[in-house]
């Protein structure tokens, strides 16, 4: 029984390629967030990459692409929900002078390596169960949906620390 259990989890693992891609993607998020909480936050470092991101949703136009709207719904949901909890949990807006700053605590990189963890873990697992781009857009919608709501907290935090009037003139 303990066998057939080690097998079906080494069934669910993914590729040499997959883990090594996705260590060099990692890494390469981690430098950006590093470089990026070096300077201040303004209105477009917050709305830019969520707009940017959104025009993913363009790949649904693709046939190989779709899922159920019940899985998307669900992959959105987990994502804004479950996902991005622990992002909103160690990363806070502060006003330093003049400027606005990212404080993160010492757990970000934690919850960021441990989410990184989950997605190729769970992308092993579908990879079995779905096709590649059926995959590829399920996880889309995880990170939308995560992104998305963290990046909207950060928006009402900013607006909190700068007041309306600032958000007006931009």
């Amino acid at each position: 029984m303990y066998s057939l259990k080690l097998l079906l989890f080494a069934l669910a693992l993914p590729s040499r390629t997959a883990i090594l891609g996705s260590a060099i993607g990692l890494l390469a998020v981690l430098v950006w967030r590093v470089r990026e909480a070096r300077g201040a936050v303004s209105l477009k470092k917050i709305v830019i990459p969520p707009l940017g991101m959104a025009t993913g949703f363009s790949m649904f136009a693709v046939p190989a692409f779709r899922v159920p709207w019940s899985w998307a719904a669900v992959a959105l949901a987990t994502g804004a929900v479950a996902l991005a909890y622990p992002l909103l949990l160690t990363s806070r807006l502060v006003r330093q002078g003049d400027v606005i700053m990212m404080q993160r605590s010492h757990a970000f990189f934690t919850v960021i390596l441990a989410l990184a963890a989950i997605r190729l873990l769970a992308r092993g697992y579908f990879d079995t169960l779905l096709t590649v781009e059926q995959t590829g857009a399920l996880f889309y919608l995880l990170a939308f949906g995560m992104i998305a709501r963290w990046r909207i907290s950060m928006l009402l935090e900013y607006r909190k620390l700068t007041g309306d009037a600032e958000i007006a003139e931009r």
